[in-house]
């Protein structure tokens, strides 16, 4: 498989009814701004040459705008993933069609695991999964069966701070983890490790070569990432940032 494709979904009317965690519910969420910065943020990945595929819209699911959730893809295979937050588990309506229609085969993560694709990271020969909010010791066994034969080593991390995984740490092109300190729980599992200072910062989507898309709420991390040789997009999440949303909840990138 030769493609770049971004799988999305809109987001939901019921939104600003989406789950906090570690977050206060400070501010209310402005529907109609989400709606728009979801298209522009769609924009952004059509710009850079990816292909859209729209998931089937799930109305009412206020957080199924977070696709990344509910899939994590390796090779030509999607892991259909088992929400740790019982409420999200509807929003896997449809995803299973998506992607055996793009011509994945599918496993699905089977209780008592659970498993959410925001705790999954990787890059390289290493797939580090994030094990204590919504995802389970059990669903990381799930996913290191799944990935027998894909010559990676799948690695729980702890997660106690932030709601997933990469709601605390994203890698750059070149391997190198990114995080915003006071939300990492051990940077030490990363060999190379490199703190940022804005939390908005620590995520990012890779776009290709030495292009990556981040947060407009983190203007100094894009700098130091502009000073490392990175092309770096910046877009407004801010509706979706009120919901512990970042860049890369909103898409799952699918690539061969």
């Amino acid at each position: 498989m030769h493609r770049r494709l971004a799988l999305v979904r809109r987001p939901s009317p019921r939104l600003a009814d989406g789950i906090v965690t570690h977050i206060e519910r400070s501010r209310s969420v402005d529907a109609e701004l989400a709606r728009r910065q979801w298209s522009e943020y769609v924009d952004v990945l059509r710009r850079r040459g990816w292909s859209v595929v729209e998931a089937p819209p799930v109305e009412g699911c206020p957080d199924g705008v977070f696709i990344e959730d509910q899939v994590v893809v390796h090779g030509d295979v999607a892991v259909l993933c088992r929400s740790g937050a019982p409420e999200r588990r509807g929003e896997a309506a449809g995803v299973r069609e998506a992607v055996e229609t793009l011509g994945y085969r599918t496993v699905e993560v089977d209780a008592p695991g659970t498993l959410d694709g925001g705790d999954v990271l990787k890059h390289g020969r290493f797939v580090w999964v994030g094990v204590g909010g919504r995802t389970n010791l059990a669903g990381v066994e799930q996913l290191r069966q799944a990935l027998v034969g894909h010559r990676v080593e799948v690695v729980p991390v702890p997660v106690s701070k932030v709601l997933h995984l990469k709601s605390a740490v994203t890698a750059l092109p070149d391997g190198t983890v990114i995080g915003y300190p006071p939300l990492v729980d051990d940077p030490g599992v990363w060999d190379q490790f490199l703190a940022v200072p804005e939390d908005s910062g620590a995520h990012v989507v890779l776009l290709g070569g030495t292009s990556v898309l981040m947060s407009a709420a983190a203007p100094r991390t894009a700098h130091l990432l502009t000073k490392r040789g990175l092309d770096v997009t910046m877009v407004d999440i801010s509706e979706f940032e009120k919901l512990e949303g970042c860049v890369t909840c909103l898409s799952v990138r699918l690539r061969g």
